[in-house]
């Protein structure tokens, strides 16, 4: 099946370019549900999936709206406000769906998956339904996400520059026909093909927001809802090396003069996100030691903390990877 949409010279002055913590949310959790190794996620999903687990999400509130494949509700992928929302403002536009909304997702939800007590709930009650959805996605987020969040982050941003001067030196066309195989820019007309929806313009808002993404590979996805203007979310460039360890070579040295040994080698270990625990024994450290460290360490914006049920993982920042990369000569 292939879908058409036509843009007018306004639908082309209002595309633009978005990263949004919501996709990543649902594409993330999506691609966790399948039973199969994801490949390019490999390292990323071994380290999560014990901790969704533990938590129970496996059969929870996202587990129920963003089923294995097809159709997820729509109300998970608010438009973003600005090119890169932070999850609260998604989480607040999610809060403030309208309960029209809420029942048309369900009815297509209930239509393709077969009822759910959750469905029922967030039919009959869907402002405190709401609340316990966006809770939810917080607890998913700081356990699937939030540590990992500055190297994807980073990746994403990425692809938004690097397309913003594609079409600054080349066009929106030449732009719209690199996003994948599977969408065509061609006279006017943006074709995406093997779409299980169809999407037309007058099915649609003005504009069209496209939205990089590290997890929808291999496959594009879509959002439809007026008035709002559609959502194309693609797989972001550079994923393949995006889980790659860094390792920080000569780079560590240089850091350890400045920061003491001790510390640097914390950082260099938080190429992985982990627990306190697990820093002690690899660095051959006391855990008083390592504590104390990271707080330093977390003062100075070089490392972050996440809960992970009764610990806390530690996960280094944007900041402390340029630290540790090696600078190319003057």
């Amino acid at each position: 099946m292939e879908s058409e949409l036509s843009f007018s010279a306004a639908d082309l002055a209002q595309t633009r370019f978005a990263v949004s913590p919501m996709w990543e949310v649902v594409t993330s959790f999506r691609l966790l549900k399948d039973p199969t190794e994801p490949p390019l996620h490999r390292r990323w999903a071994a380290q999560v999936r014990p901790r969704l687990l533990r938590a129970g999400l496996d059969r929870g509130w996202l587990a129920a709206l963003v089923p294995g494949g097809g159709y997820l509700a729509d109300f998970l992928n608010p438009t973003p406000a600005g090119p890169f929302p932070a999850l609260a403002d998604e989480l607040a536009a999610i809060r403030r769906s309208t309960p029209e909304q809420v029942h048309a997702d369900l009815a297509t939800l209930v239509r393709k998956s077969g009822p759910s007590p959750r469905y029922r709930l967030l039919h009959e009650e869907p402002e405190a339904a709401l609340e316990k959805v966006a809770a939810e996605i917080e607890t998913y987020w700081e356990l699937a996400l939030a540590p990992y969040w500055p190297r994807v982050r980073q990746l994403l941003e990425a692809d938004v520059f690097h397309r913003a001067r594609q079409v600054a030196e080349h066009g929106s066309a030449h732009v719209l026909n690199e996003l994948h195989a599977s969408v065509r820019w061609e006279a006017g007309i943006l074709h995406v093909v093997r779409r299980q929806c169809r999407l037309t313009r007058d099915q649609t808002g003005a504009g069209l927001l496209l939205v990089p993404s590290a997890f929808a590979w291999p496959r594009v996805l879509t959002r439809s809802v007026p008035p709002e203007p559609p959502q194309l979310a693609y797989p972001a460039r550079g994923i393949g090396a995006l889980w790659e360890p860094r390792s920080p070579g000569p780079a560590a040295d240089a850091v350890a003069a400045v920061l003491g040994r001790s510390r640097a080698q914390l950082l260099a270990e938080l190429d992985v996100p982990a627990s306190t625990t697990q820093l002690a024994r690899s660095c051959g450290l006391s855990v008083a030691g390592v504590s104390q460290h990271l707080t330093a360490l977390r003062n100075a914006g070089l490392v972050t903390g996440h809960r992970n049920g009764r610990s806390v993982l530690y996960a280094r920042t944007a900041v402390a990877d340029a630290l540790l990369t090696p600078q190319p000569a003057p």
